[in-house]
Parts: structure tokens; C-alpha cells; sequence
């Protein structure tokens, strides 16, 4: 990719985990974000590392645009202070709507959900379906067994020699920033 980074997706946990790191690397991206003029693309959650990293990006003055499927709305809420809430029929819709409107990708702590988000932008970008960055933000050691499979895939013969350059891997939001913003 080439150009300024204007968007940026991430994918994070809907819940806050068990490490208060998680919730603060999730403050810190947001509010970076909105420092840098880098609109917020996320999962539209009311709650979690969602709620984090969309509350410090709105307090920081930043653009935030939540995406959320229909049926999900009862179940997890929408946040309250996001103003522009695009509703979708399916996860499948919500992913390939927030992959378009991202200029970058960024994964924070989170459960299936993000694991899923994850590997599928890494397989997109291999694929050749886009040529975004990818980084990973490996809170506290979080990512790595997600590193592990990865890594195992390639040395088993799964995937190619390039599979390590599709994806960045750092270990706080500060990184995070500093690869996304010089792209």
C-alpha cells in the first residue's frame, strides 16, 4: 500500500479480558489515532476493549465509525457516543464493510471474533485481495499462540515463505501507531 493511512480497522475483544494492559492498549491506539487524524473503523461495540478503544478515540476529538450486524445489536449494544453506526445482515457483511472502508488493519487482545477478523485479512492480503498493513498488538505475550500456529503452518510445509511478511507484530499501542501512521 502506498499513500497516508486516513482509516484504520481493529479488531479487539468485546469484553475487557483480565488484564487491566489489555483496556489501556486499546485507550492508548484510540486516542493515538485521533492524534494522528486516523479515523477509527471498529466492531460499533458498547462495551469491552471496543468501548475502550472507541471512548479514548472520541474524547481525543477522532472520527469513529462502528460496524455491527443487525442481530448483534440486543445482544452487545451499540455504542451510544458513535455517530455513524453502519448495520449490516451478517458478520460475513460487517467484515467485508469494515476491510473497505480501512486503509490498515490493527489487532488488539480479543476472543474468536478477532482471532477470525485476524486470519482472514492476513489470508485476504496473501491472496493479493489487498496489500494493507497488518499489525498485531501483542499485549503482555497475548498473540502468541496465535504467532505459534502461524509459525507452524510454515515450518509444516502450510504456508509459504512470505506468510511472516503479510503481518507485523508489536508489542504495544505505541508501536501500533508508529507502523500504521508510516505507511
Amino acid at each position: 500500500m502506498s499513500g497516508r493511512v486516513a482509516s484504520a480497522a481493529v479488531f479487539c475483544g468485546r469484553t475487557p479480558g483480565n488484564d487491566p494492559r489489555y483496556e489501556s492498549s486499546a485507550a492508548a491506539l484510540g486516542k493515538g489515532l485521533a492524534a494522528a487524524g486516523v479515523e477509527l473503523v471498529f466492531g460499533g461495540g458498547a462495551h469491552g476493549m471496543m468501548a475502550a478503544v472507541a471512548d479514548a478515540a472520541l474524547a481525543a476529538g477522532g472520527e469513529v465509525s462502528g460496524f455491527i450486524p443487525e442481530f448483534l445489536v440486543q445482544r452487545e449494544g451499540v455504542h451510544p457516543g458513535v455517530r455513524r453506526i453502519v448495520l449490516t445482515g451478517t458478520l460475513h457483511e460487517r467484515k467485508r464493510a469494515m476491510y473497505e472502508a480501512a486503509d490498515a488493519f490493527v489487532v488488539l487482545p480479543g476472543g474468536l471474533g478477532t482471532l477470525d477478523e485476524t486470519v482472514e485479512v492476513i489470508t485476504w492480503r496473501q491472496v493479493d485481495l489487498h496489500d494493507k498493513p497488518v499489525v498485531v498488538v501483542n499485549v503482555g505475550g497475548w498473540a502468541d499462540p496465535l504467532i505459534g500456529a502461524l509459525d507452524a503452518a510454515l515450518s509444516q510445509g502450510f504456508a509459504g515463505a512470505g506468510t511472516q511478511d503479510l503481518f507485523t507484530v508489536v508489542p504495544d499501542a505505541a508501536a501500533a501507531l508508529d507502523r500504521v501512521t508510516a505507511s
